[in-house]
């Protein structure tokens, strides 16, 4: 297990931003599963402002029944609500936690903030016990700001 170069990905994920593609959120998530060892699951919640819900948009990996969450619910729900990243590194221990499946140790979620408001939110699931560093909150966030203009 080899320690994610970060640098080298962000900078294929800026190439990505500015070629533009149509398929840019999906791209930017087949991009990181493939290229960080412990991102299994990767996808984006994008909120349902009519609805106040978020909606599952792009992702790779094992499908989910999860494709509305209510703001609130589970970790990717309480990201929605409060605009701050959360780590967890044991899914088993937090009371709302949504399971995707019981490989799923630990999750990062990072919100997509446009003008104040949060927008959606990259959501990864690892299947490894406690993988997630401060390193991966800022290489997602700075992934997060460079891609508010699409939203």
């Amino acid at each position: 297990m080899t320690k994610p170069d970060f640098g080298n990905v962000f900078q294929k994920v800026e190439e990505l931003v500015k070629a533009n593609p149509e398929d840019l959120l999906y791209q930017i998530c087949s991009l990181l599963k493939t290229e960080i060892y412990h991102y299994d699951w990767v996808g984006f919640y994008i909120l349902d402002k009519e609805k106040n819900e978020l909606v599952l948009g792009p992702f790779v990996g094992k499908p989910t029944q999860h494709t509305r969450i209510a703001i609130g619910k589970g970790i990717c729900g309480q990201v929605a609500d409060s605009g701050q990243t959360m780590i967890v590194q044991d899914v088993t221990q937090v009371e709302n936690y949504i399971s995707c499946g019981l490989e799923v140790q630990s999750e990062i979620v990072v919100p997509v903030i446009k003008n104040g408001r949060f927008v959606a939110e990259i959501d990864i699931d690892s299947h490894s016990p406690a993988p997630f560093t401060e390193e991966d909150d800022v290489f997602l966030g700075q992934i997060c700001k460079l891609i508010t203009d699409w939203f």
